[in-house]
Order: structure tokens, then sequence, then C-alpha cells
């Protein structure tokens, strides 16, 4: 059985037994008004507690209109930091604006330097080289963010700038009354008002993400218009693809496959699927609920094989067009724009049925509590964090874990075969890169390697996810938290070999990173979560151990 519903440039078809399981969420919400509530902005779509924050969260409905006021405000803007030379944006921020910028700008071969990061490598790489022609957008306060403002400053500084003209390097976008506007401010840097009742995981089509992606070259106006078509049947109690979208993804989380493997298979949306993976996971997962997404390299990846727990989504495919992924639950095509609204009015409806709260992160406080626990910046001290003896050594890694969970592994072979079984039937293992993007990208590549190695040694294969560090923070981060207790994690921190100081700060970038590493390593240990570390006594080195240990 196939169902398919087009409107609105976007196409979502739905196959097998997925039919019915969606066709009766969808009847409950058609019944209970929630099309025509959600259009109305009705705040009390997700239960009377829920109410109060979601009354302050429902901009995004209206940023496909409310938006186009960026291209008059930005264009004057653009010209004159092109004319000054600067032709190389690079955007401080994190979470889903930053994902959302990325894959604006991929999309459209745009140029954007996203750095969510504190690895000192990955920032030192972008400071090497381009300073004079570099535009920096400031895009949140967060720690991360806060210390790229002030390394940029003070690389800006050294390079001869000064008064205005160190000033005009920052773009900064925020809420009007915000702290970081205040500090704008007194910088004399330029402002851009971001929107005050939209938050990241919603705002793909607000400022903070298009704002730094039209800096950088990229149109705004067609994803608005491409947004705008969909944004017209969303009100439609049938054939609206974001509803039936929605109910799909509602009858996963409440049934057995609880697990979402996206693969994208010619969509031409490149990076869409992470900026998908932090709106599904921070959405849906809390209180012990939601639907973990796990992104996959392509429909013949180790981890898109059919299970038990997954259902499986495709970006791209046409449902008339013949070829590979056509058995998969849920296919999904259609322009960026559209998109974005599609999946952001899909888990908002997906929330209501699950009975989760789709604004509020009740868990990523935990991790920068303990981050700042850590780093002890209040006391302008350095940070404090407890090295143990690693339970093994082989060559250039080192493998750190609770004492005796490792069943005395001598090789590290042995010891990723331990960590793959002690993952619970129907939960996950999480591999957790605090790495550098661009020098250490092939870390990625052992997603797929323990995967496949994991359908060896048990005997029910495991989903295993891929985030960056400190970026998933921001992302999957709390779902891992506040999500079903079945995950396990599995973190890859390297040797630093040339660090970055803060100014302004007690700490180096390299400290913060640990910092975030260990604070995040010791709240998944407090929720009872197994928790294992890998470090890289050489970066290089210990990757291509790892993939060979693992092949």
């Amino acid at each position: 059985m196939t169902s398919v519903v087009t409107a609105g440039g976007i196409s979502v078809t739905i196959r097998g037994a997925v039919v019915d399981e969606s066709e009766t969420v969808l009847d409950r919400l058609v019944s209970d008004g929630a099309p025509g509530s959600l259009a109305s902005r009705s705040a009390k779509l997700w239960g009377p507690d829920a109410a109060p924050l979601a009354a302050r969260r429902l901009g995004w409905l209206g940023l496909p209109e409310t938006s186009r006021y960026l291209r008059d405000r930005l264009a004057g803007l653009a010209r004159e930091v092109r004319s000054a030379g600067l032709d190389r944006v690079v955007l401080a921020a994190s979470g889903g604006p930053a994902l959302a910028a990325e894959t604006i700008c991929r999309t459209a071969g745009a140029e954007l330097t996203v750095l969510d990061t504190s690895d000192p490598h990955e920032v030192s790489a972008v400071l090497a080289s381009g300073l004079d022609r570099t535009l920096v957008v400031v895009a949140d306060d967060g720690v991360e963010a806060d210390a790229l403002r002030r390394v940029f400053g003070r690389a800006f500084a050294e390079a001869g700038l000064e008064g205005a003209d160190l000033a005009g390097r920052f773009v900064v976008v925020a809420e009007e009354g915000s702290d970081l506007q205040r500090t704008a401010q007194e910088a004399g840097h330029r402002f851009v008002t971001a929107e005050s009742d939209v938050d990241g995981r919603f705002g793909a089509l607000g400022a903070r993400a298009l704002a730094p992606a039209m800096l950088a070259g990229a149109d705004a106006e067609p994803l608005l218009d491409e947004a705008s078509r969909l944004a017209a049947v969303l009100r439609q109690p049938y054939d609206n693809p974001a509803l039936a979208l929605g109910a799909a993804l509602a009858s996963s989380a409440l049934g057995t496959r609880d697990k979402l493997v996206i693969a994208d298979l010619g969509s031409g949306l490149d990076g869409f699927a992470a900026w998908a993976e932090q709106l599904v996971a921070g959405t849906m997962g809390k209180d012990g609920k939601g639907l973990l997404p796990v992104v996959v390299e392509g429909v013949d990846a180790a981890g898109f094989e059919l299970t038990g727990d997954l259902r499986r989504v495709i970006l791209g495919r046409r449902p008339d067009e013949p070829g590979p992924g056509r058995e998969a639950g849920v296919s999904v095509a259609g322009p960026l724009g559209a998109q974005f609204l599609l999946w952001e009015y899909a888990v908002a409806v997906a929330c209501r049925v699950i009975g989760a709260d789709p604004f509020a992160e009740p868990d990523t406080g935990e991790s920068r509590e303990s981050t700042a626990a850590l780093l002890r910046s209040e006391e302008g001290a350095a940070p404090t964090v407890v090295h143990r003896p690693p339970e093994l050594v082989e060559g250039a890694v080192e493998v750190h874990a609770p004492e005796g969970v490792l069943r005395g592994a001598q090789t590290l072979t042995k010891a990723l075969d331990t960590v793959l079984e002690d993952v619970e039937d129907g939960g996950y293992l999480a591999l957790l890169a605090y790495l550098d993007r661009s020098g250490d990208a092939v870390a990625a590549g052992l997603r797929p390697l323990l995967a496949a190695r994991g359908a060896k040694v048990r005997k029910h294969p495991v989903p295993v996810t891929f985030g960056w560090g400190p970026r998933y923070l921001h992302t999957a981060g709390q779902y891992h938290k506040g999500g079903p207790a079945n995950g396990a994690f599995l973190q890859i921190t390297g040797t630093v070999t040339r660090d970055v100081p803060v100014p302004g700060r007690p700490y180096t970038l390299g400290e913060l990173q640990l910092a975030q590493a260990f604070g995040d390593l010791r709240v998944l240990r407090s929720l009872g979560r197994p928790a294992y570390r890998i470090h890289l006594r050489d970066r290089a080195e210990g990757l291509a151990q790892l993939a060979a240990a693992l092949g």
C-alpha cells in the first residue's frame, strides 16, 4: 500500500505498514482540529503546561513572509562589506541556525565557514589564511560563540586593525534588548535584529540563519517563496504533506520503530539531513520519549538495513522514480525552503501526539552547568579536569572506561566489540567526536564501520549515530539525556598540538573543548548511561588505528 501527498511543492510518500499506522494518527489530528489550531498559532496545542512557552515560540509559522524584510536590511550591508573586500564570511553560532545557514550555503554554492566548535585546530586553520578578507557573524551568545568572538577580535587587532575598522569586522544577529545586542553596541559592531518569538530549532527561515547565509552570497528570496507555497496548504486537514509526515513521525515514536534512519538520495540539499536531525532529536527527545534520528551516508550504507526498531526516511526520491530506496517507509521530495517548513510543522504536530513540549529543552542545561563547573571561570582559575589512567593503551589510542567495564579486553578491537555488545537491545550507540571537522574529517567514517561491526558481533544490529562535539550538545544532546534511557556513548578526544588562548577568559579553546567533553561525559554517567572515552595521543594515527581495528 502506498499513500502519496503532494501539495505546496512538496511530495511525501508513505509505503507499507506505515500507511495504516500513520492514518490512525492522522485521523486523530484532524478530529482534534490540530491543523487549524497550529495554523492559527494556538499555544494550547501541546497542553496547559507547555502553553506559556509555546505562546512565545510560534513566530516560525510566519517567517516565510516576515523574513522578507531582511532582503532590504542586508542588501546595503552586503554591498558595504563586499566593497571593503570582505568576501569570506565566518559564522560563530551553534544549533539549528548554524546548521540551517550551512545547508543554505552549501545548496546554493555560496562560501560560508561555520564555526560551531571549540576545537583549536579547526579554529587555527581558519585564522591562518584569509583573515584580511574575513567578516565574522556572531549569531548566539553561547560559550563557543563568545570564545570565537574574542579570539577573532584579538586576531584582527594583532593584524593591525583598530577602532571602526576592527568593529566593522563583526556583524551580530540577536534579539533587541539582549546582552549580545548590548555587547555589539558597546563594541560598535553592526547589528541585525533577530526574532524574539522564534527559537533556534525552528529558526531555519529566521534572521539567525538567513543573515549569515545572505551575507555569504546566498539568495533567501527563493527559499521564502518555496516556504510560502507550502504555508498556504498547512491549514488543510487533508492533502497536507506536513501533517502526513507528522503523523508518520508520531506513529513511529509511539510504536516500536523509534529510530528514524535518514538517507539522502539525490535531494540536492547538501547538509539538510544534519539540520533535520537536530530538529527531530531536540524537539521530540524528552521525558523518556522521542524519536532518534540516525543520519547515514546513503541507502547502501551500514545501518540503513531494515530492523524491527527502525523507520527509514529517504530525502529526494520522488514516488514515480524507480531505483534503490523505494521500499523505505517514508520518502520526502521538494525544495529547500519548503523542506524547512515541512519538517518544523511535522515535528510540532508529532510532539502533540506523543505528549512532548516541542519548545522546551529541559536537559540541555545539565551539560552546560557541568562544563561551567569544570571551567571555574567565576573564580578566574584554569579548568580542573581529573585525568585517570586508561583501561587500555594501544599505539596512539587510549581507552577510558569505568573500572572492569571492558572485562579485561587486551586489544582495541576487543574493547570496541565489548562496547558494541553492551548496548542494550532496542538501544543505540552514539559516537561523539571532539575533534576538527576539517582536519579530522575521516572520524565521520567510523560510524558506518561501527555499525557494520555491530552487525557482526551482536545478535541484533545496533543503530550508530555520529556527532561532532560540541555541536551535538546543541542538536541531539537533548535526546541523549532526555529521551529513552537506552543509549550508550563513545566519545573521542584528541591531543591538542596548537592551542588558542581565549582573551578575557582563564582558559584556552583546548581547555574549553576538554571541559565540554568531560562535562557531558559526567552528566551521561550520572544518568546511568554507559559512556566511554577514547583519547587519541596522535589524531591522524589514532583515527587510522580505530578504522583498522573496526575493519
